[in-house]
């Protein structure tokens, strides 16, 4: 594929990646305002507590199978109809082992009332299985389109669902049914936007060729899931759901920060190095990729971390306020996720997934060993800790990437460092020129609003690459629209 062409996917893929993932988080913050407003800490406790094990069992029926047939050469339906009835087996087996589990997981808990939510949550596996192999052709192909029309429309309808049993009274029970309906509409669309269509025909062999690359993926994304839920387990133990829906509550809008740069990426990254074979043109995509990846995501948490107060006090009123301070930390942390995540998915479309297992694992063992080790000193260090062992892994993810293209720890710093400077000093002197303020709505505008004067000034002041491209690509794409 020509330079040029493939330039034009990347941008392409990353605007429609970013109005997906900008919609999505516009959705979520909207839905999440009105269903914190109707529900409690001790709801979303209820479901956070049975997160972690949701995401394991969707790990295991989805097997790192999506990567895999995006890295393959030559693809056939053998190989899609495979993966379509390995996932489909797999999810229905999980599930009913999940289902007669659900006494032992409420038991851990003590709360008896998750045996009959457990058992129908976990359905969602099943749901989302019944997909795998459709949303693999529509990641492979860059329908990065389509892809985006069917998860806001499924966001729409999962979250007016949501909110109208939120209304009736039914509590968590109602965040059950919202994430069923998520499942299933995605599904529905995978299948009618991508055009295909599984056979009767069971034969699992061409699954051969993609179970050394996809188990890899496998034990890296259960390890994930433990790693990032391991606060629920800890908390909805010895705390309570109360706890567990508090964190979960800074925990959610954090997420939504860095997942839409996270969920932009990973449409476009592991398709469009999979087809770069010079190393010097990935080089210089790949440090391109970084800086816009921090020129991104450095404002947008830091200045998450900025507003958490107001935020929470004025969104979801100050019922929610214990969760401010834990948003903050994550918020700061969360500004370095995206760049780890570019890196996993840069090794993933590189064949690396071995350097993205064991890299993973370490991480987390040592992100969960500090919890178990630092659970008497309370909450607040417990979550610090995580998040800065979070940070401290970056040069260890970044000597693989070495490795791989050649590009230096020293050139990545030159590449994030500037963005992280200006980003930290934005804020800083936001928070500063807010100070005296005492309506929560004007310290959020004089926040947000000097934030954003502060970054930009500093990025047309130094005239950064990334900033210009950035801003010329979204102006010819405005005119382009308005003379068609």
């Amino acid at each position: 594929m020509a330079e040029k062409t493939l330039k034009g996917e990347t941008a392409k893929g990353l605007l429609w990646g970013s109005i997906n993932n900008g919609g999505q988080q516009l959705l979520n913050l909207i839905f999440g305002i009105f269903l914190a407003r109707l529900l409690t800490a001790e709801d979303y406790g209820m479901v956070g507590m049975l997160t972690i094990f949701a995401l394991i069992a969707s790990a295991l029926q989805e097997s790192g199978f999506i990567s895999a047939l995006n890295r393959k050469k030559d693809i056939t339906h053998a190989d899609y109809n495979a993966v379509f009835w390995f996932n489909v087996i797999c999810a229905v087996s999980l599930y009913v082992i999940l289902f007669f589990c659900a006494p032992l997981i409420a038991a851990w808990f003590q709360q008896p009332a998750l045996i009959p939510l457990a058992r129908l949550s976990f359905l969602s596996i099943i749901l989302a299985a019944l997909g795998t192999a459709p949303r693999a052709y529509l990641f492979r192909n860059l329908l990065v389109k389509k892809t985006a029309g069917m998860t806001l429309t499924a966001l729409l309808l999962s979250g007016f669902t949501g909110i109208t049993l939120a209304a009736l009274g039914m509590a968590y029970w109602g965040l059950a049914i919202q994430n069923l309906v998520y499942c299933g509409v995605m599904t529905i669309f995978s299948w009618t936007l991508s055009g295909w269509r599984p056979t009767l025909h069971i034969d699992l062999r061409p699954l051969r060729g993609m179970i050394g690359f996809s188990s890899r993926l496998l034990i890296t994304n259960i390890f994930t899931g433990i790693n990032n839920n391991i606060f629920s387990i800890f908390f909805g133990r010895f705390y309570g759901e109360r706890q567990v829906g508090l964190y979960n509550q800074a925990n959610k809008w954090t997420f939504q920060g860095y997942t839409f740069l996270n969920g932009t990426l990973w449409n476009v990254t592991q398709p469009v190095f999979a087809r770069i074979d010079d190393i010097e043109r990935q080089r210089r995509a790949f440090r391109k990729m970084f800086r816009f990846t921090a020129f991104a995501s450095c404002p947008l948490l830091f200045g998450l971390a900025l507003v958490a107060p107001e935020f929470i006090t004025l969104l979801i009123t100050d019922k929610w306020i214990e969760s401010a301070h834990l948003m903050q930390i994550l918020s700061i942390g969360g500004a370095f996720i995206p760049v780890a995540s570019f890196y996993s998915n840069y090794l993933i479309s590189q064949g690396r997934s071995n350097v993205f297992m064991w890299c993973t694992i370490g991480l987390c063992v040592l992100q969960t060993l500090s919890a178990i080790l630092l659970y008497p000193f309370g909450v607040t260090v417990m979550v610090v800790v995580y998040v800065v062992l979070g940070i401290l892994w970056l040069p260890v993810w970044h000597y693989f990437i070495w490795k791989t293209n050649g590009v230096t720890l020293w050139q990545a710093l030159a590449d994030l460092l500037p963005f992280v400077v200006c980003a930290a000093l934005a804020m800083l002197g936001a928070w500063a020129v807010s100070q005296g303020l005492t309506s929560n709505f004007w310290r959020l505008v004089v926040k947000v609003a000097t934030a954003f004067v502060l970054y930009v000034g500093m990025m047309k002041a130094l005239r950064v690459v990334i900033f210009e491209e950035s801003i010329a690509f979204l102006l010819s794409k405005f005119k382009r629209k308005k003379q068609s």
